[in-house]
């Protein structure tokens, strides 16, 4: 009898032990974003987690951290590059101070249509941004979140051309090239931190703001601007990033699953902004918000080319780097 419990005991134990050896050989990958999870980084999250977790057939856990829980774009990009978070979602103009180049990605008028962003984020390009940001960051890219043309909101009057944007205070982000845009089309850019913008589009501090439709819906700026102009100086890009060492120090398959991963996201993720988008729209206009299309958009690009390229060459790298783009966009 003795002999039977020792036995089951035994038993019970390499079981139990098996058991604890398949939890603790299950990997965990956490994924930061700046965006809430019904946003265009949380539909790239949420398909790059399914494919993960499909593909390892559960033994690679994907966390998603939306909404900057895991801190702002640059301190997650900081801690990507030091193996300190494993993957994070962080817009270009996050990435432009630890590497210059990623500017250009901003440059007005210089990516103007969907296609150009694709051109841009894939081929030639893609392996260009790769092979920089290991080179220079210390990360890799393993998908691009494309969120669309940056629309100017605002709340004082239709802006349908130059004339009707002068002297209005537009919220921009901490972005040296798009500061200088604003400031040559005669409008006021106002620099300001992303999660003080509703506030101040509440208060007046600010008439308007640029985001996406989708973003723009999401974070319901339609209870506090009444009009959206269709502007196509920048188009929104994010890359979605992990460590050289993070990603070098997993197994091949590991690394193969990581990867595909990120190539089926980005494809979903270009998808659902081009169904989405058009929706996100429909519900602004839906709430009050007027749409307007620019009457005179040619003179936004020229003065653009003309007033702001010049003067940021070196801003983003030099000149060679915008000559590269053009050549690889077909312009």
């Amino acid at each position: 009898m003795f002999k039977r419990i020792i036995l089951m005991a035994v038993c019970l134990c390499v079981f139990f032990g098996m058991m604890a050896s398949s939890a603790s050989a299950q990997q965990v990958m956490r994924l930061g974003m700046g965006d809430p999870i019904d946003s265009d980084q949380g539909a790239f999250a949420q398909r790059f987690k399914e494919v993960v977790e499909e593909l390892s057939n559960g033994e690679i856990r994907v966390e998603l951290f939306p909404g900057g829980v895991l801190g702002q774009e640059p301190e997650m990009l900081q801690n990507v590059r030091m193996g300190q978070l494993e993957v994070a979602i962080v817009a270009v103009g996050n990435v432009a101070p630890f590497i210059p180049q990623y500017a250009a990605l901003s440059y007005p008028y210089l990516i103007e249509t969907h296609y150009d962003a694709v051109k841009a984020t894939t081929g030639y390009l893609g392996n260009y941004w790769n092979e920089i940001s290991k080179e220079k960051g210390g990360f890799e890219i393993l998908g691009w979140t494309y969120s669309n043309f940056r629309y100017v909101t605002n709340s004082r009057r239709p802006v349908c051309n130059l004339e009707d944007i002068k002297g209005m205070k537009i919220r921009v982000p901490q972005n040296r090239v798009i500061i200088a845009a604003f400031d040559a089309w005669g409008a006021n850019p106002v620099p300001m931190a992303w999660g003080e913008t509703f506030t101040a589009l509440q208060q007046g501090v600010v008439d308007g703001q640029e985001n996406p439709y989708i973003v723009n819906h999401t974070m319901k700026f339609h209870e506090v601007q009444d009009y959206i102009s269709e502007t196509h100086y920048q188009y929104s890009l994010q890359p979605m990033i992990i460590g050289v060492n993070t990603l070098a120090n997993m197994d091949d398959e590991t690394r193969e699953i990581i990867t595909r991963a990120g190539i089926e996201a980005q494809q979903y993720g270009l998808l659902f902004q081009v169904l989405e988008a058009e929706k996100a729209k429909e519900a602004m206009q839906a709430e009050g918000v007027e749409v307007c299309e620019l009457e005179d958009e040619d003179k936004w690009r020229e003065i653009a080319m003309e007033k702001v390229w010049p003067e940021y060459y070196d801003f983003v790298g030099g000149k060679e780097v915008i000559d590269t783009m053009r050549e690889h966009l077909g312009k």
